[in-house]
């Protein structure tokens, strides 16, 4: 896809999202996240790659706008009772925000991260690749021990995942709860999924709900998977945010030193603001 026309994609989908938060669908009550309380406290302290099987690498490829279509026959709810709608809002809505976190576990960066968080008392959602996951089996215990919920990433992070059969999709899907739920141990809920690249076709959205995954999409790119800057990052977030909304962000895929810079400034930024951290509507 040439880029300009990329552009013209992520722009128009942009004014998608804009328009949803106008119209309040990024806002309003939809029932309590639990565990967040309330907001953000201060600390004490303180292009694309290719990888196996022609998935692409992790972080170093763009992120548009999650697409799907409207009446496209899904199921509003899976089999096992999850939504097949994609998430574009915090559970609480109002003056909240949702922080994810893609690409990982990373044991260098994701330990960073959670110690930022931790500083402030605040929580996120975490969505990881496979097997990602199994490599790292302490750090998904450490996002459990500390509050913060899991999401499935796939297990190649294949961006055209609607380009492969069937089977091989619901595979990535599936494979990669399986691998996060034996690393976090018995009981460990992987409550949603964020298909790379944000394909989310009608079929890879049936697939995750039938698996009890919500299907979560984002309305803030802070693009820090591009390395573009710490005040670039938080640029992009005050520009984008809204209240309901949901920041991405990665703790994995290479180098997160702007991240977890930019992390450290974003929480009493958020704070100042009158924002509470949330999790995403389930």
């Amino acid at each position: 896809m040439g880029i300009s026309i990329r552009l013209r994609i992520r722009r128009k989908l942009a004014a998608v999202a804009a328009a949803a938060v106008a119209t309040g669908l990024l806002g309003g009550a939809v029932g309590c996240a639990g565990g967040l309380g309330g907001a953000v406290s201060g600390g004490t302290a303180s292009g694309s790659g290719t990888g196996a099987l022609g998935a692409s690498a992790p972080g170093r490829s763009a992120s548009p706008r999650p697409t799907s279509q409207a009446n496209d026959g899904v199921p509003a709810v899976g089999r096992s009772g999850a939504a097949a709608a994609l998430d574009w809002r915090t559970a609480s809505g109002g003056r909240t925000v949702a922080l994810t976190f893609d690409d990982g576990p990373d044991p260098v960066w994701t330990p960073r991260v959670l110690d930022v968080l931790a500083r402030y008392h605040a929580h996120a959602v975490f969505c990881e690749i496979g097997p990602q996951a199994s490599a790292n089996p302490a750090l998904v215990r450490r996002i459990l021990a500390a509050g913060d919920r899991l999401c499935d990433h796939t297990v190649h992070h294949d961006e055209a995942m609607h380009r492969l059969p069937a089977p091989r999709m619901t595979y990535e899907i599936t494979g990669a709860q399986r691998m996060i739920q034996t690393a976090g141990g018995p009981g460990t809920r992987v409550g949603w999924f964020r298909a790379p690249g944000g394909d989310f076709t009608p079929t890879i959205r049936r697939i995750a709900a039938g698996h009890g995954m919500r299907p979560l999409a984002w309305t803030v790119d802070t693009r820090d998977w591009s390395r573009p800057g710490v005040a670039a990052i938080l640029a992009h977030v005050r520009a984008e945010l809204r209240p309901g909304g949901i920041v991405l962000m990665h703790d994995g895929g290479g180098n997160r030193e702007e991240t977890v810079a930019a992390l450290r400034q974003l929480l009493p930024w958020l704070q100042q603001q009158g924002f509470r951290l949330d999790f995403p509507a389930a």
